[in-house]
């Protein structure tokens, strides 16, 4: 793939999000689809939810076609694109009326072992340290719960967009830096990035619209994909470092609500993210922190699939313990003016 079809590609995915998330809220406002706050909310005022309605069709539609773009890039299998379509209906459905949570959890167990046939297909993802049957079943759990955790991360400006930018960006440049030249190449990650940024312009603080679950679920199940076939290629390290940061949170998170017998499925505002916000922090300066952590993240991945698998993880992990640190406490007051 030429750097022109590269620039092409993140241009074209940028602007198709862009317009399309634009219509989205409109629409939205139209049908009056908002997300009004509660006591666990950390936004202020109604806003639109829903710009999976753009975001999840864009992007399924270009990883479809890559190969007309791209004869290296792997088109997305048939049984992914059946489990992105009916979670992005039940998401959708769930966004409008509200649903119980264990229908949700059901469809999105299907649409998971759809996507553990087309998973089968490829080398094990743990590097063949398990039998295969345990391979699928570890894989196919991690990818449920990726789900959920990219859903969990919605609540805040920039956030779950920026964990998609810097996904799609870490896996182009270790796509280009290691030269895949079949299956997954730096296309679908420029296409990811591209998408993701120009949901970025209109989720930017303060936000005007949110994923919704009819974006972050089908989103966090397509990007849970990507991560997946970057392990089962050897690059593991990669695929780790890369969330890592949502990954520690709600899984922290988790286990404490669990510790407390507190509802594991009830929403709350637990998340480190929601937690800087309701301490002081400013929407901007946690969309600020995340992304500058999550840049850093990217470039450990990058680090750790040049041989640095050690130095990336130990890297990634105190770079996810400084973030959640400076996100737990309160931001420092302004210095008093000397008169």
């Amino acid at each position: 793939m030429t750097v022109t079809t590269m620039a092409l590609l993140f241009a074209g995915s940028f602007l198709a999000s862009l317009l399309f998330c634009g219509w989205a809220r409109l629409y939205l406002l139209r049908r009056r689809v908002l997300d009004r706050p509660v006591e666990r909310s950390v936004h202020l005022v109604p806003t639109p939810r829903g710009a999976g309605l753009a975001v999840v069709p864009i992007l399924t539609l270009l990883w479809l076609f890559l190969p007309a773009f791209d004869p290296g890039a792997m088109a997305l299998p048939r049984m992914l694109v059946i489990g992105t379509i009916l979670v992005s209906i039940v998401s959708w459905i769930d966004d409008l009326f509200g649903l119980p949570a264990l229908p949700r959890l059901g469809v999105q167990v299907l649409a998971v072992v759809l996507g553990l046939v087309a998973l089968a297909q490829l080398p094990p993802v743990f590097q063949g340290w398990l039998p295969r049957p345990l391979d699928l079943a570890l894989s196919g759990l991690l990818w449920l719960w990726f789900v959920n955790l990219f859903n969990f991360m919605d609540g805040s400006d920039t956030v779950a967009g920026g964990q998609a930018l810097t996904v799609g960006l870490g896996l182009a440049a270790i796509a280009i830096d290691q030269g895949w030249v079949t299956g997954l190449t730096a296309a679908q990650g420029l296409t990811l990035a591209g998408v993701a940024l120009g949901f970025l312009f209109w989720n930017r603080p303060p936000a005007k619209i949110f994923l919704g679950d009819v974006g972050s679920i089908p989103l966090g199940y397509l990007i849970g994909w990507l991560l997946l076939w970057a392990s089962s290629q050897g690059a593991w390290a990669a695929a780790l470092i890369l969330p890592a940061w949502f990954f520690a949170d709600t899984t922290i998170t988790l286990v404490k609500r669990a510790w407390r017998c507190a509802p594991l499925l009830e929403a709350h505002a637990e998340h480190s993210n929601s937690v800087a916000i309701k301490l002081g922090h400013s929407q901007a300066r946690v969309a600020g922190l995340a992304l500058v952590a999550n840049g850093a993240l990217a470039l450990l991945a990058l680090g750790a699939e040049r041989d640095q698998q050690a130095l990336g993880l130990l890297g990634a992990a105190a770079t996810v313990w400084l973030l959640m640190r400076k996100l737990k406490h309160p931001p420092k007051p302004p210095p008093v003016p000397v008169e």
